[in-house]
């Protein structure tokens, strides 16, 4: 656990498979599934960017139905009068 912690505070989006291929390559054998386990019991959770879910891709068109131009329509007259 102490290696473990200190590879992650030099690589902290090291997530369980390259802590694992890390600690292989000094010589412990240890699972994957051991090194999650650990890392979760420490708080350790690698960083990495998040997907941008509530953004919309400026070339996606804006489906509206009949029923939403027509409401849209109505308010653009009330409020030009």
């Amino acid at each position: 656990m102490r290696r473990i912690d200190e590879q992650f505070l030099e690589t902290p989006f090291y997530g369980s498979r390259q802590m694992r291929l890390h600690l292989r390559h000094q010589g412990i054998e240890i699972g994957r599934c051991r090194v999650r386990r650990l890392m979760r019991k420490i708080g350790l959770m690698a960083i990495y960017q998040k997907p941008r879910t509530s953004q919309p891709h400026p070339e996606h068109k804006i489906y509206r139905s009949p029923t939403q131009v027509r409401e849209q329509q109505k308010a653009e007259i009330i409020k030009a009068a």
